[in-house]
C-alpha cells in the first residue's frame, strides 16, 4: 500500500504503528506535494521555514498522531524552527521553547515539518500582508487563500499535511479553511492553551486546527486541548472526547437572518440553503433566529483588537524583542529604526488601537466596544437558552477573491470577517466545513455552538460532511453560478 493511499491522519498513524508504512515514506509524500505546490511561476508559498529531511530523523512517540506530518503557523513558537510572525521585525528569531500546543502535538507522535506563512502578526484576511510574500490558494493560484492562517490552510489543501495549527483573532482559521475547501475549528476560549502563541489581541486570540476532513481537524483539536497552568486563561477542563460518527437527528439548528443579507453572494446562499435542506431531511429542525447585535460586530472588533494589539506589540522595541539595528544613538533612534520594520497593516492597526486607548477617547471607543461585545455574548446566550443546539451560517460573504483585489481597500478586506468575528467576541466554538463550490471555488458553511460544546459541534459537522459527500446535489454544487445562484 503506497503512502498516497492513506488519506487521513488517523489512517497514517495506524499504518505507521502497525509497521505497514515507514515514516520516511509518509514524509516523502509530503515533500513531493510541497515540491508540486511550489513549482512554476506562481508558487503557493505556504511555508516560511520547512525541513522535511530533518523531521524524518526525529524520535517517534506512540500516540494518536504517530508519524503524521503537521505544520504550525509561524506565530506559534517552536524550538527547532524560527518564529517570524511573517514580519521583518522578528526575522531569524529562534524561540528557546515550544508552545504548549506544539509540545502536545509532539507528545502525540506528530512530526512537525515546518512553519506556515501568515499575515504579519496575524493582522489580515488574505495572507498578502506577510513580509515574505503572499500565499496563493491551491484551488486557484490567482486567488488568496484567506487569512491570517492562509499558509496553514493552503498546506492542508495542497496535500502537504493532513493537519495544521493556525490561530485566529477574528476568523483566521475558519475563513481560510472556507476559501481553500478544507475544515477549520476554533475552540471555546480557554480550551487550548495560548502559551507560546505570539499575542495579537489577548482576549480574542485562539489556537485552532485546520484539517483535510472534520475527523482530521477534530483529532488535532483533541490532542492540543486541555488545561495549562502556564496560561492564566486556560480552563480547568479535561480535553473533550471528539470521537464518534455523528448524527443530525433531533438537533435544532438556528439560522440567524442577520447572516443572510440580500447582499450575500447568491451562489453562497444557494449552497447554504442546500445544506440546510439536507440537514432537515436527516432529522434536524431548522429554526429561524435573530442575533440583532451582529451588525455592530465588525466596528467593535476593529476597536478592541487594535487596542489590545497596540499594547501587545509595544514589546518589539529592539531591546526585549525585535531586530536591533547597529550603530544606534539612544533609545529614541533604536525604537524608530526597529519599529520601521513593521509592515503597513500592522502600523495601521497599532495607530488605530493607540488612538482608541488615548486619554479622552478610551470610554468613547474601547469602553463602548466592550459593551457591544457584551450584547453579542447576550444574543448568543439567549438563542442557545431558547433550545437551539447549534447555529448555521455561511463562513464568509464571498468566495476567495483575487490577489491584490482588496489591498487598497481596508474596509472591504475587513468585511471578509463579518460572519466569523462574532464567535471570537463571544468566545464560543465554531467550525467551518466545505458545503459546495461556486464557479469552481470552495464555499464554507459555519456551525457555532455554546461554550464547551465541541463534541456536539464536531459530531454534527461530521454527520453533515458525510451526508454532503453522498448527496447527488452536493456533487453538482460546483455548477452554482456566482451571480445568479442557479
Amino acid at each position: 500500500m503506497s503512502p498516497r493511499a492513506y488519506r487521513s491522519a488517523r489512517e497514517i498513524a495506524a499504518a505507521v504503528q502497525a509497521g505497514d508504512v515507514a515514516v520516511t515514506d509518509i514524509l516523502g509524500q509530503s515533500a513531493a506535494a510541497l515540491a508540486e505546490a511550489d513549482q512554476g511561476p506562481e508558487p503557493i508559498n505556504a511555508f516560511l521555514s520547512v525541513d522535511i529531511n530533518r523531521s524524518a530523523g526525529a524520535e517517534l512517540r506512540p500516540g494518536p498522531l504517530t508519524g503524521v506530518p503537521v505544520a504550525v503557523k509561524d506565530n506559534i513558537v517552536t524550538i527547532d524552527f524560527p518564529t517570524t510572525c511573517g514580519s521583518r521585525i522578528l526575522e531569524g528569531y529562534q524561540s528557546p521553547f515550544d508552545a504548549t500546543a506544539v509540545t502536545r502535538l509532539r507528545a502525540a507522535g506528530a512530526v512537525v515539518i515546518g512553519k506556515t506563512n501568515l499575515d504579519e502578526f496575524g493582522m489580515g484576511s488574505s495572507t498578502e500582508f506577510s513580509a515574505y510574500g503572499p500565499t496563493r490558494n491551491p484551488v486557484d493560484r490567482s486567488r488568496v487563500p484567506g487569512g491570517s492562517s492562509g499558509g496553514s490552510a493552503a498546506a492542508v489543501a495542497a496535500g502537504v499535511v493532513p493537519i495544521a495549527l493556525g490561530s485566529e483573532t477574528g476568523g483566521s482559521v475558519r475563513q481560510p479553511a472556507a476559501f481553500c475547501g478544507v475544515v477549520g475549528i476554533k475552540p471555546t476560549y480557554g480550551r487550548v492553551s495560548r502559551y507560546g502563541l505570539v499575542a495579537y489581541a489577548s482576549s480574542l486570540d485562539h489556537i485552532g486546527v485546520v484539517g483535510r476532513t472534520v475527523d482530521d481537524a477534530a483529532l488535532g483539536l483533541q490532542v492540543v486541548s486541555g488545561h495549562d497552568p502556564r496560561d492564566s486563561t486556560s480552563a480547568l477542563r479535561e480535553p473533550p472526547s471528539l470521537e464518534g460518527t455523528g448524527s443530525l437527528e433531533g438537533l435544532v439548528i438556528g439560522v440567524p437572518s442577520e447572516y443572510f443579507p440580500d447582499s450575500l453572494n447568491p451562489g453562497i446562499a444557494a449552497n447554504c440553503r442546500a445544506a440546510l435542506r439536507l440537514m432537515e431531511d436527516r432529522g434536524a429542525e431548522i429554526r429561524e433566529v435573530s442575533l440583532p447585535s451582529t451588525r455592530y460586530a465588525i466596528p467593535a472588533y476593529y476597536i478592541i483588537a487594535p487596542a489590545e494589539a497596540s499594547s501587545n506589540l509595544s514589546r518589539y522595541d529592539g531591546v526585549r524583542y525585535g531586530v536591533r539595528p547597529p550603530d544606534v544613538k539612544g533609545a529614541t533612534e533604536l525604537y524608530e529604526r526597529t519599529r520601521a520594520l513593521f509592515g503597513p497593516e500592522v502600523k495601521r492597526r497599532i495607530m488605530l488601537g493607540t488612538y482608541a486607548l488615548s486619554a479622552g477617547y478610551y470610554d468613547a471607543y474601547y469602553g463602548r466596544a466592550q459593551r457591544v461585545r457584551g450584547l453579542i455574548v447576550r444574543d448568543f446566550d439567549w438563542v442557545f437558552a431558547s433550545g437551539v443546539d447549534l447555529i448555521f451560517t455561511p463562513t464568509a460573504p464571498t468566495t476567495a477573491f483575487r490577489l491584490g483585489e482588496r489591498l487598497d481597500d481596508p474596509f472591504e478586506m475587513y468585511l471578509s470577517d463579518v460572519f466569523t468575528v462574532t464567535a471570537n467576541l463571544a468566545g464560543i466554538p465554531a467550525l467551518s466545513l466545505p458545503i459546495g463550490r461556486v464557479d469552481g471555488l470552495p464555499v464554507g458553511g459555519q456551525l457555532m455552538g455554546p461554550r464547551w460544546s465541541e463534541p456536539l459541534l464536531v459530531n454534527a459537522a461530521r454527520a453533515l460532511e458525510r451526508e454532503l459527500a453522498s448527496d447527488p446535489s452536493f456533487a453538482a454544487a460546483p455548477l452554482v453560478n456566482q451571480e445568479t445562484g442557479r
